[in-house]
């Protein structure tokens, strides 16, 4: 049976770990999103598609550049969970 702290902490190491591995794809979407609606409102061009799909390249050229280090995080992650595991749930954090 698993402590009711040991399971707080656990969601709570694995919701870290995803906003870590997640704020730097959605910063660049949200800083594109930026810079295009500025350019937006100065041209008053307001096409939604142009806004859309330069987020959708962005964050994706984004994501494959930091593949290698969310997958080393990922890991390391998954390391110390089978760690804690072995130890007690919890017990390597």
């Amino acid at each position: 049976m698993i402590e009711p702290d040991a399971a707080v902490t656990l969601f709570q190491n694995f919701f870290w770990q995803a906003l870590t591995l997640l704020a730097p794809i959605l910063i660049a979407g949200i800083l594109v999103g930026l810079v295009i609606g500025a350019l937006q409102a100065a041209t008053q061009i307001q096409e939604q598609t142009l806004s859309i799909a330069a987020k959708v390249i962005v964050m994706g050229f984004a994501a494959l550049r930091l593949l290698p280090w969310m997958i080393a995080r990922l890991i390391d992650y998954s390391r110390e969970l089978i760690a804690g595991i072995s130890e007690g749930i919890g017990g390597a954090f």
